[in-house]
Protein backbone atom coordinates (compact mmCIF):
# COMPACT_ATOMS: atom_id res chain seq x y z
CA UNK A 1 0.00 0.00 0.00
CA UNK A 2 1.17 3.50 -1.00
CA UNK A 3 -0.06 7.14 0.25
CA UNK A 4 0.46 10.21 -1.46
CA UNK A 5 -0.63 13.91 -0.78
CA UNK A 6 -0.13 17.39 -2.68
CA UNK A 7 2.69 17.51 -0.43
CA UNK A 8 4.66 14.43 0.30
CA UNK A 9 6.04 11.60 -1.90
CA UNK A 10 4.54 8.34 -1.74
CA UNK A 11 6.30 5.74 0.43
CA UNK A 12 4.44 2.86 2.50
CA UNK A 13 1.87 2.94 4.87
CA UNK A 14 3.37 1.38 8.03
CA UNK A 15 1.10 -1.25 9.70
CA UNK A 16 1.27 -1.12 13.28
CA UNK A 17 1.76 -4.71 15.38
CA UNK A 18 3.46 -6.31 12.15
CA UNK A 19 6.74 -6.58 10.08
CA UNK A 20 7.60 -6.66 6.74
CA UNK A 21 10.50 -8.51 4.61
CA UNK A 22 12.49 -7.13 1.92
CA UNK A 23 10.71 -7.14 -1.11
CA UNK A 24 10.28 -10.59 -3.10
CA UNK A 25 10.73 -11.35 -6.91
CA UNK A 26 7.65 -8.93 -7.57
CA UNK A 27 8.76 -5.80 -5.72
CA UNK A 28 5.92 -6.13 -3.37
CA UNK A 29 6.60 -6.83 -0.12
CA UNK A 30 4.25 -9.10 1.73
CA UNK A 31 3.67 -8.91 5.81
CA UNK A 32 5.33 -11.37 8.25
CA UNK A 33 4.44 -12.94 11.47
CA UNK A 34 3.44 -10.00 14.05
CA UNK A 35 5.88 -8.95 17.04
CA UNK A 36 5.07 -7.15 20.20
CA UNK A 37 5.35 -3.52 19.97
CA UNK A 38 8.66 -1.97 22.00
CA UNK A 39 6.74 -0.91 24.91
CA UNK A 40 5.17 -4.16 25.81
CA UNK A 41 8.75 -5.97 25.31
CA UNK A 42 9.89 -3.39 27.41
CA UNK A 43 7.01 -3.76 30.20
CA UNK A 44 7.52 -7.72 29.92
CA UNK A 45 11.52 -7.41 30.40
CA UNK A 46 10.61 -5.20 34.01
CA UNK A 47 7.89 -6.91 34.87
CA UNK A 48 9.80 -10.22 34.67
CA UNK A 49 13.09 -8.35 37.01
CA UNK A 50 9.79 -7.41 39.63
CA UNK A 51 9.32 -11.09 39.85
CA UNK A 52 12.87 -11.55 40.62
CA UNK A 53 13.18 -8.77 42.86
CA UNK A 54 10.12 -10.09 44.39
CA UNK A 55 12.07 -13.18 45.82
CA UNK A 56 15.10 -11.24 47.75
CA UNK A 57 13.36 -10.84 50.81
CA UNK A 58 12.80 -14.56 51.72
CA UNK A 59 16.27 -15.55 49.59
CA UNK A 60 17.79 -12.87 52.02
CA UNK A 61 16.27 -14.55 55.05
CA UNK A 62 17.21 -18.03 53.58
CA UNK A 63 20.91 -16.88 53.64
CA UNK A 64 21.02 -15.64 56.43
CA UNK A 65 20.22 -18.81 58.45
CA UNK A 66 23.51 -19.63 56.77
CA UNK A 67 25.32 -16.36 57.11
CA UNK A 68 25.89 -13.01 59.05
CA UNK A 69 24.92 -10.15 57.38
CA UNK A 70 27.94 -8.69 56.55
CA UNK A 71 29.21 -11.87 55.27
CA UNK A 72 26.26 -12.54 53.61
CA UNK A 73 25.93 -9.21 51.42
CA UNK A 74 29.94 -9.25 50.70
CA UNK A 75 30.04 -12.61 49.37
CA UNK A 76 26.51 -11.48 47.14
CA UNK A 77 28.57 -8.90 45.37
CA UNK A 78 31.68 -11.17 44.88
CA UNK A 79 29.17 -13.77 43.40
CA UNK A 80 27.18 -11.67 41.39
CA UNK A 81 30.84 -9.64 40.12
CA UNK A 82 32.28 -13.27 39.38
CA UNK A 83 29.08 -14.18 37.43
CA UNK A 84 29.19 -10.77 35.65
CA UNK A 85 32.97 -10.98 34.63
CA UNK A 86 32.23 -14.24 32.71
CA UNK A 87 29.51 -12.88 30.56
CA UNK A 88 31.46 -9.41 29.58
CA UNK A 89 34.59 -11.65 28.98
CA UNK A 90 32.82 -14.06 27.21
CA UNK A 91 31.01 -11.27 24.91
CA UNK A 92 34.48 -9.43 24.67
CA UNK A 93 32.23 -5.92 26.12
CA UNK A 94 34.21 -2.85 25.56
CA UNK A 95 35.36 -1.14 28.06
CA UNK A 96 32.84 1.89 29.00
CA UNK A 97 33.47 5.07 28.02
CA UNK A 98 35.02 7.66 30.83
CA UNK A 99 31.56 9.96 31.14
CA UNK A 100 29.85 6.72 32.20
CA UNK A 101 31.52 5.57 35.18
CA UNK A 102 30.31 8.02 37.25
CA UNK A 103 26.72 6.86 36.54
CA UNK A 104 27.87 2.90 36.98
CA UNK A 105 29.28 4.13 40.52
CA UNK A 106 25.83 5.13 41.50
CA UNK A 107 24.44 1.84 40.05
CA UNK A 108 26.95 0.44 42.30
CA UNK A 109 26.47 2.69 45.29
CA UNK A 110 22.63 2.11 45.10
CA UNK A 111 21.79 -1.48 43.89
CA UNK A 112 25.32 -3.60 44.72
CA UNK A 113 25.99 -2.30 47.92
CA UNK A 114 23.84 0.05 49.77
CA UNK A 115 20.11 -1.78 49.17
CA UNK A 116 21.37 -5.35 49.77
CA UNK A 117 22.77 -4.07 52.86
CA UNK A 118 20.48 -1.74 54.31
CA UNK A 119 17.81 -4.46 53.70
CA UNK A 120 20.07 -7.45 55.19
CA UNK A 121 20.60 -5.35 58.18
CA UNK A 122 16.85 -4.45 58.66
CA UNK A 123 16.03 -7.90 58.66
CA UNK A 124 17.59 -8.64 61.71
CA UNK A 125 14.69 -7.07 63.74
CA UNK A 126 12.27 -6.72 60.60
CA UNK A 127 9.53 -9.85 59.14
CA UNK A 128 9.61 -10.06 55.38
CA UNK A 129 6.74 -9.46 55.28
CA UNK A 130 7.03 -5.96 57.17
CA UNK A 131 9.89 -5.05 54.62
CA UNK A 132 8.32 -5.82 52.02
CA UNK A 133 5.68 -3.49 52.29
CA UNK A 134 7.39 -1.01 53.36
CA UNK A 135 9.63 -1.05 50.23
CA UNK A 136 6.61 -0.58 48.15
CA UNK A 137 7.08 3.11 48.54
CA UNK A 138 10.21 2.49 46.14
CA UNK A 139 8.25 2.86 42.73
CA UNK A 140 7.04 6.86 43.58
CA UNK A 141 10.41 7.18 44.88
CA UNK A 142 12.36 5.72 41.87
CA UNK A 143 9.35 7.84 39.67
CA UNK A 144 10.19 11.54 41.46
CA UNK A 145 14.01 10.69 40.53
CA UNK A 146 13.71 9.34 37.35
CA UNK A 147 11.49 12.32 36.53
CA UNK A 148 13.96 14.85 37.52
CA UNK A 149 16.88 13.35 36.25
CA UNK A 150 15.86 11.84 32.63
CA UNK A 151 13.49 14.57 31.60
CA UNK A 152 10.67 12.58 31.29
CA UNK A 153 7.45 14.23 32.47
CA UNK A 154 4.85 11.70 32.89
CA UNK A 155 0.85 13.06 32.41
CA UNK A 156 -0.83 14.02 35.67
CA UNK A 157 -2.85 11.04 35.30
CA UNK A 158 -0.05 9.23 36.38
CA UNK A 159 0.81 11.13 38.49
CA UNK A 160 -2.34 10.66 40.40
CA UNK A 161 -2.37 6.83 39.54
CA UNK A 162 1.57 6.50 41.47
CA UNK A 163 0.16 8.82 44.39
CA UNK A 164 -2.89 6.10 44.77
CA UNK A 165 -1.08 2.85 44.35
CA UNK A 166 1.62 4.70 47.23
CA UNK A 167 -1.23 5.47 49.37
CA UNK A 168 -2.54 2.10 49.56
CA UNK A 169 0.70 0.43 49.94
CA UNK A 170 1.39 3.23 53.38
CA UNK A 171 -1.99 2.34 54.87
CA UNK A 172 -1.68 -1.21 54.34
CA UNK A 173 1.95 -0.82 56.53
CA UNK A 174 0.34 1.15 58.70
CA UNK A 175 -2.62 -0.95 59.30
CA UNK A 176 0.07 -3.75 59.64
CA UNK A 177 2.16 -1.63 62.27
CA UNK A 178 -0.26 -1.01 64.33
CA UNK A 179 0.98 2.72 63.57
CA UNK A 180 4.23 2.91 64.55
CA UNK A 181 7.54 2.23 63.03
CA UNK A 182 10.02 -0.61 62.87
CA UNK A 183 12.97 -0.48 64.49
CA UNK A 184 14.72 -1.55 61.17
CA UNK A 185 12.37 1.12 59.27
CA UNK A 186 15.16 3.10 59.52
CA UNK A 187 17.25 1.27 57.45
CA UNK A 188 14.49 0.25 55.23
CA UNK A 189 14.03 3.99 54.62
CA UNK A 190 18.05 4.73 53.57
CA UNK A 191 17.83 1.65 51.47
CA UNK A 192 14.67 3.15 49.27
CA UNK A 193 16.66 6.60 48.54
CA UNK A 194 19.64 4.56 47.67
CA UNK A 195 18.08 1.65 45.36
CA UNK A 196 15.57 4.72 43.44
CA UNK A 197 18.98 6.78 42.68
CA UNK A 198 20.65 3.30 41.56
CA UNK A 199 17.60 2.31 39.31
CA UNK A 200 17.40 5.85 37.88
CA UNK A 201 20.91 6.28 36.82
CA UNK A 202 20.98 2.74 35.56
CA UNK A 203 18.09 3.08 33.44
CA UNK A 204 19.55 5.91 32.05
CA UNK A 205 22.57 4.28 31.10
CA UNK A 206 20.85 1.40 29.53
CA UNK A 207 20.09 3.85 26.69
CA UNK A 208 23.76 3.81 25.57
CA UNK A 209 25.08 0.36 26.42
CA UNK A 210 23.35 -3.05 26.90
CA UNK A 211 21.36 -3.57 30.07
CA UNK A 212 23.21 -6.26 31.23
CA UNK A 213 26.35 -4.47 30.57
CA UNK A 214 25.42 -1.88 33.28
CA UNK A 215 24.81 -4.07 35.80
CA UNK A 216 28.35 -6.11 34.84
CA UNK A 217 30.34 -2.61 34.67
CA UNK A 218 28.68 -1.86 38.27
CA UNK A 219 29.72 -5.45 39.67
CA UNK A 220 32.83 -4.98 38.77
CA UNK A 221 33.35 -1.83 40.07
CA UNK A 222 32.47 -3.35 43.42
CA UNK A 223 34.04 -6.56 43.71
CA UNK A 224 37.65 -5.19 45.08
CA UNK A 225 35.51 -3.83 47.44
CA UNK A 226 33.33 -7.15 47.95
CA UNK A 227 36.40 -9.47 48.20
CA UNK A 228 37.90 -7.30 51.13
CA UNK A 229 34.50 -7.48 53.14
CA UNK A 230 33.87 -11.21 52.41
CA UNK A 231 37.57 -11.69 53.52
CA UNK A 232 37.18 -9.60 57.09
CA UNK A 233 33.28 -10.40 57.72
CA UNK A 234 33.98 -14.35 57.45
CA UNK A 235 36.09 -14.89 60.18
CA UNK A 236 34.09 -12.49 62.56
CA UNK A 237 30.61 -14.33 62.03
CA UNK A 238 29.67 -17.27 62.23
CA UNK A 239 28.34 -19.58 59.17
CA UNK A 240 26.29 -22.62 59.67
CA UNK A 241 25.71 -23.82 55.75
CA UNK A 242 22.17 -25.26 54.96
CA UNK A 243 20.87 -26.01 51.82
CA UNK A 244 18.39 -22.61 52.48
CA UNK A 245 21.16 -20.85 53.35
CA UNK A 246 23.46 -21.68 50.64
CA UNK A 247 20.14 -21.32 47.97
CA UNK A 248 19.23 -18.15 49.18
CA UNK A 249 22.95 -16.99 48.58
CA UNK A 250 22.62 -18.01 45.09
CA UNK A 251 19.75 -16.70 44.11
CA UNK A 252 20.15 -13.35 45.54
CA UNK A 253 23.36 -13.00 44.00
CA UNK A 254 22.42 -14.33 39.98
CA UNK A 255 18.96 -13.93 40.23
CA UNK A 256 18.40 -10.97 41.99
CA UNK A 257 21.46 -8.81 41.23
CA UNK A 258 22.39 -10.00 37.72
CA UNK A 259 19.34 -11.42 36.02
CA UNK A 260 17.12 -9.06 37.51
CA UNK A 261 18.73 -5.78 37.51
CA UNK A 262 19.57 -6.90 33.53
CA UNK A 263 15.89 -7.72 32.61
CA UNK A 264 14.64 -4.38 34.94
CA UNK A 265 17.22 -2.27 32.97
CA UNK A 266 16.60 -3.13 29.85
CA UNK A 267 12.94 -2.58 30.51
CA UNK A 268 13.77 0.65 31.89
CA UNK A 269 15.49 1.99 28.61
CA UNK A 270 12.56 1.00 26.23
CA UNK A 271 9.24 2.29 28.18
CA UNK A 272 11.08 4.92 30.93
CA UNK A 273 12.52 5.08 34.26
CA UNK A 274 8.75 6.52 35.84
CA UNK A 275 6.59 3.63 33.99
CA UNK A 276 8.97 0.84 34.92
CA UNK A 277 9.25 1.98 38.12
CA UNK A 278 5.18 1.80 39.02
CA UNK A 279 5.48 -1.59 37.99
CA UNK A 280 7.29 -2.25 41.50
CA UNK A 281 3.69 -1.26 42.96
CA UNK A 282 3.02 -5.05 42.77
CA UNK A 283 6.49 -6.75 44.31
CA UNK A 284 5.18 -6.28 47.76
CA UNK A 285 2.40 -8.14 47.40
CA UNK A 286 4.09 -10.58 45.94
CA UNK A 287 6.44 -10.78 48.06
CA UNK A 288 4.07 -11.59 50.50
CA UNK A 289 3.32 -14.63 48.48
CA UNK A 290 6.88 -16.22 48.68
CA UNK A 291 7.19 -14.79 52.29
CA UNK A 292 3.95 -16.97 53.04
CA UNK A 293 4.83 -20.26 50.45
CA UNK A 294 8.71 -20.31 51.36
CA UNK A 295 9.23 -18.67 54.88
CA UNK A 296 5.75 -20.11 56.10
CA UNK A 297 4.80 -16.34 57.54
CA UNK A 298 1.20 -15.36 57.73
CA UNK A 299 -0.24 -13.07 54.94
CA UNK A 300 -2.64 -10.29 56.37
CA UNK A 301 -6.64 -10.45 55.59
CA UNK A 302 -6.12 -7.32 54.26
CA UNK A 303 -3.29 -8.56 51.50
CA UNK A 304 -5.74 -9.09 48.55
CA UNK A 305 -7.69 -6.25 48.82
CA UNK A 306 -4.41 -4.22 48.35
CA UNK A 307 -3.09 -6.21 45.95
CA UNK A 308 -6.74 -5.51 44.04
CA UNK A 309 -6.08 -1.76 44.52
CA UNK A 310 -2.87 -1.85 42.80
CA UNK A 311 -3.03 -3.73 40.33
CA UNK A 312 -5.52 -1.33 39.40
CA UNK A 313 -3.24 1.31 40.01
CA UNK A 314 -0.99 0.15 37.65
CA UNK A 315 -2.58 -0.54 34.68
CA UNK A 316 -3.60 3.45 34.84
CA UNK A 317 0.38 4.26 35.05
CA UNK A 318 0.62 2.06 32.39
CA UNK A 319 -2.03 3.79 30.17
CA UNK A 320 -0.63 7.02 30.48
CA UNK A 321 1.74 9.14 28.42
CA UNK A 322 5.13 10.75 28.71
CA UNK A 323 5.33 14.49 28.20
CA UNK A 324 8.66 15.20 26.65
CA UNK A 325 9.84 11.51 26.26
CA UNK A 326 11.97 12.40 22.93
CA UNK A 327 13.94 14.79 25.79
CA UNK A 328 14.88 12.04 28.17
CA UNK A 329 18.43 10.96 28.84
CA UNK A 330 20.02 13.85 27.22
CA UNK A 331 23.15 12.51 25.73
CA UNK A 332 26.13 14.28 25.91
CA UNK A 333 28.74 15.45 22.70
CA UNK A 334 29.92 12.21 21.35
CA UNK A 335 27.47 10.10 23.02
CA UNK A 336 26.37 6.91 20.99
CA UNK A 337 22.47 6.65 19.82
CA UNK A 338 20.63 4.42 22.72
CA UNK A 339 21.36 0.85 22.23
CA UNK A 340 18.51 -1.49 21.64
CA UNK A 341 19.64 -4.86 23.51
Amino acid sequence: MRAQDSATASGPIAVVGTETSPPDGTGAPHPTAKIPSPALRGTLLAALGVVAFSLTFPSTAWGLESFGPWSLVALRSTLAALIAGCFLLAARAPVPARRHWGGLAVVAGGVVIGFPLLTTLALQTSTTSHAAVVVGLLPLTTAVLGSLRTGERPSRTFWVAALAGAAVVIGFTVQQSGGALAAGDLYLLGALLVCAAGYTEGGRLARVMPGWQVIGWALILCLPLAVAGSTVALPLEPVHLTAHGVLGLVWVAAGSTFFGLYVWYKGMARIGVPRASQLQLAQPLLTLSWAFLLLGEEVPAAAPLAAVAVVVCIAATQRTGLRGRGRAAPRSAGEKEPVRS
